[in-house]
């Protein structure tokens, strides 16, 4: 096909009864209308047959949409803003796993105007499921615009549904390191805390009781005289998780002067956000089924600033 994208999947059980043309409208995020002339045209088949725009869908049944391009994109890749920096460690037709770089967003958000995931990729030319909200399609989970490290997106509608089963059933490992003050007692350890939005701070969460819970594995990889290297093994996916449970400990990931960092600290290591990174990313592939793991390598201000801490010359980096 030239001038069209043909998407599979099956009927998500939350989909199970509604009408033909809602459920499209839904899942591919389209206006009724549009869904509505798809059904009508033939262009949308269950279980390998046109029906009726009315028809109730089964959960289970298997669904075929021939999508036209958006507006002034006829046979066009999608078109975003370059994002310096922006690495591709991985890509095939169901997942793109990307290496992100501080200062950028995994979506659009309200308030967020500076680059993001998504737009990297759209510059790219690579087409990512419609599936999920129209501002962050494709998107199964997120890093802080501060956290560097590995994400991946969906590219087909299938891998968007397994991977969102994946990350909800805590089957996906996620590690990421992190550098904190001071050493945490014991060197290896669990926090297992709620987390909700912070009572005072809009901007900020924090441990809550009644919040949604939250459970964090840390262990010490490396300590230094006023700080801690870890590698964290996170169970649960929450918004700030690392850097609110660490803080919690009274041990604030270096540099992060949102949680309670030492601002002088942080300028002695020449950071400007936190010493956070996604290092390592394991999943089922959702295509092939296979595990597979994807590594990051540290950034150079997070290795700069590792370098100082170990007493190296900080012009050497490290990895």
């Amino acid at each position: 096909m030239t001038d069209r994208d043909r998407r599979s999947l099956p009927v998500p059980d939350g989909i199970a009864g509604t009408r033909l043309d809602q459920a499209v409208a839904r899942l591919f995020g389209l206006s009724r209308t549009v869904a509505a002339d798809l059904v009508d045209r033939g262009d949308v088949l269950v279980d390998g047959a046109p029906r009726q725009r009315s028809e109730k869908l089964a959960a289970g049944s298997w669904l075929e949409v021939t999508l036209p391009p958006p507006p002034g994109e006829r046979g066009a890749a999608p078109t975003g803003e370059p994002v310096p920096g922006l690495t591709l460690i991985y890509r095939d037709a169901d997942i793109v796993v990307v290496d992100k770089p501080v200062g950028v967003a995994a979506h659009a958000s309200p308030g967020w105007t500076g680059p993001t995931v998504l737009s990297g990729l759209a510059a790219m030319g690579e087409l990512v499921a419609t599936s999920g909200a129209a501002e962050r399609q494709g998107i199964v989970h997120r890093l802080d615009v501060g956290t560097t490290g590995l994400m991946v997106v969906a590219k087909s509608e299938s891998a968007y549904s397994a991977l969102k089963r994946a990350f909800k059933a805590r089957e996906v490992e996620k590690i990421y390191h992190a550098v904190v003050q001071g050493h945490p007692d014991p060197l290896r350890g669990t926090i297992d805390a709620p987390i909700d939005r912070h009572p005072q701070h809009a901007y900020k969460w924090a441990v809550v009781s009644g919040g949604r819970p939250s459970i964090t594995h840390y262990d010490t990889l490396e300590a230094f005289p006023g700080a801690s290297l870890l590698e964290i093994h996170l169970e649960t996916g929450r918004t700030h998780q690392i850097r609110v449970h660490m803080a919690a400990l009274r041990h604030p990931c270096v540099g992060d002067l949102t949680y309670g960092a030492d601002p002088t600290l942080a300028a002695r290591l020449g950071l400007e956000r936190q010493w956070l990174h996604a290092r390592s990313l394991a999943f089922e592939h959702p295509g092939s089924k296979e595990w597979v793991q994807f590594e990051s390598p540290y950034p150079p201000d997070l290795a700069d600033a590792l370098a100082v801490l170990r007493g190296e010359d900080a012009a050497g980096g490290s990895g």
